[in-house]
């Protein structure tokens, strides 16, 4: 005989999919759609950015990460030039 809390818990995903964490570098991109300046430094990441990025490692890192994908140009020490790419298919109108 199951108790209320197993009764309970059948439905639910399991735990390890609730503690997953997003990827730094994604939650900046997913940041840089809404920046509406032509440049970011990790100053600026540091403070209006997700807060899970704050600290100055994982800007720059997730900076970096996105600089190699060619999201980000870097300009001089710790400041980048957002690059605004169409997210639209090819061949849609």
């Amino acid at each position: 005989m199951s108790n209320l809390f197993d009764r309970l818990d059948r439905g639910r995903p399991p735990a390890e999919e609730k503690t997953k964490q997003p990827d730094p570098a994604q939650l900046l991109l997913n940041f840089l759609q809404r920046w509406t300046k032509p440049t970011i430094s990790s100053r600026d990441i540091r403070i209006y950015g997700p807060k899970s990025i704050r600290n100055r490692e994982s800007a720059v890192r997730s900076a970096q990460i996105l600089a190699a994908q060619g999201w980000l140009v870097p300009l001089e020490a710790r400041v980048w030039q957002v690059v605004r790419k169409n997210l639209t298919p090819t061949g849609s109108p």
